[in-house]
């Protein structure tokens, strides 16, 4: 064989290993699907064998995580299970997102949930949710309603607790974990066969026997089912990724904690009402996985794994911070005495530089802009910025600051 022939195939298998390269790079959708399982304080996960929730913990991490906003200032959260879902799907606390209470009476959808900011980024989209309760879908994520974005999901498998017939109640509430078992089976299925881009798994069980039993060996075997139960569905994942060459990020949370003296109740701010964890199998966590993340720091990671783009107005208004890739601060806190405002940070990578603006309006939470002025820039590092605000008398003042890798907001509001 001549040198010349040589050199072409030489060239040619060149050409088709970088194009086999490219091409497996292209072909390797990010897709997420996040799991609710209702009602667990991470204190009590930590008390009962949990072999699927480990195993996902292993590739990724398990970490203590909290809901509730910051007790006593205007981010406050009832811990009810209605809002710490809405807080997870629009990353915001219950101020802005405006769901107090299970009834859902006006939720606030200016502030857009995870599943509009998928579809306004792209409308091909594939989206599910697997539902022991049929508000989720109706109310939290709004579809159908024009003023939720007029969204529809692909597929919705959910209102079986509407079903007496096949779901016939009953007071040891047998009938829903009946429905977490119809759910997660189903959901496995459809995740197997269809591999949807973006699904919510919600499964009630462990709330309803905590409530009825507190903390007891029932409550710790309701767990356990749900480990399991969990485990359906991270199987279909594994099947998907190895068939179909597809990148998963799973994420299991829970939506609030327990009352210490019983275990049976929640709701308000005590330490275990407001103790929830996070597990995910994602490899890239940050500083801020470790750091006690919030239930609102969940949407934004989710977004950065699909890399879904937030529109600058919705993304000016998120509370919460990736733990996932790059972040620069966290934990931002504000505080006013007589005309000054004084913000503290938590640095998390300390290059570059921060831009704080300032607005004393909130036209937002009707749909409105509202008109920030830049007042200062700083360095990530520093950690703290003084803002002279005697010029700019008000009694609400809400500030946005930009860092390279994520941007904060706080308010400051005058009792």
């Amino acid at each position: 064989m001549n040198k010349s022939v040589i050199n072409l195939l030489v060239l040619s298998l060149i050409i088709i290993c970088a194009f086999g390269t490219v091409k497996g790079q292209i072909s390797q959708p990010k897709k997420c699907v996040f799991i609710i399982l209702d009602g667990i304080s991470a204190d009590a996960l930590e008390q009962v064998a949990t072999p699927t929730l480990d195993d996902i913990a292993d590739i990724g991490g398990y970490t203590r995580a909290y809901v509730g906003g910051s007790p006593g200032t205007y981010s406050e959260t009832p811990t009810i299970s209605a809002v710490g879902y809405n807080s997870l799907l629009t990353a915001t606390w219950a101020n802005k997102h405006n769901v107090w209470g299970n009834g859902i009476k006006a939720p606030n959808y200016f502030y857009w949930n995870i599943f509009r900011l998928a579809l306004h980024h792209n409308e091909e989209f594939k989206t599910a949710i697997f539902s022991t309760w049929l508000d989720n879908r109706t109310k939290l994520i709004g579809e159908g309603l024009s003023e939720a974005g007029g969204i529809n999901l692909d597929y919705a498998f959910d209102g079986f607790e509407l079903d007496t017939i096949n779901f016939p109640h009953d007071e040891q509430r047998k009938f829903i974990f009946n429905i977490d078992e119809h759910v997660s089976k189903e959901a496995s299925r459809y995740i197997k066969n269809e591999g949807p881009d973006l699904s919510w798994v919600y499964l009630e069980f462990t709330d309803d026997i905590g409530h009825k039993f507190g903390d007891s060996p029932q409550f710790h075997d309701a767990i356990r089912l749900a480990d399991k139960q969990v485990k359906r569905i991270w199987e279909a994942i594994r099947f998907r990724e190895k068939q179909f060459n597809e990148d998963w990020m799973i994420m299991i949370t829970t939506d609030h904690g327990r009352d210490k003296a019983t275990g049976k109740h929640h709701g308000g701010q005590s330490e275990r009402e407001r103790l929830t964890w996070i597990v995910t199998n994602h490899a890239n966590l940050n500083q801020r996985f470790q750091d006690r993340p919030g239930v609102v720091d969940i949407m934004p990671s989710m977004c950065r794994h699909m890399s879904i783009e937030i529109p600058t107005s919705i993304k000016q208004e998120i509370d919460g911070v990736p733990f996932v890739g790059k972040t620069s601060i966290g934990n931002l806190t504000a505080k006013k005495t007589d005309h000054k405002i004084q913000l503290n940070w938590k640095p998390y990578d300390i290059d570059g530089e921060v831009e704080i603006f300032l607005t004393t309006t909130n036209h937002f939470k009707k749909g409105k802009s509202d008109n920030y002025q830049k007042v200062g820039t700083t360095l990530v590092k520093d950690g703290r910025f003084t803002l002279d605000v005697k010029n700019n008398p008000s009694d609400f003042y809400k500030i946005l600051i930009k860092a390279p890798h994520n941007w904060l907001n706080v308010w400051v509001v005058d009792e």
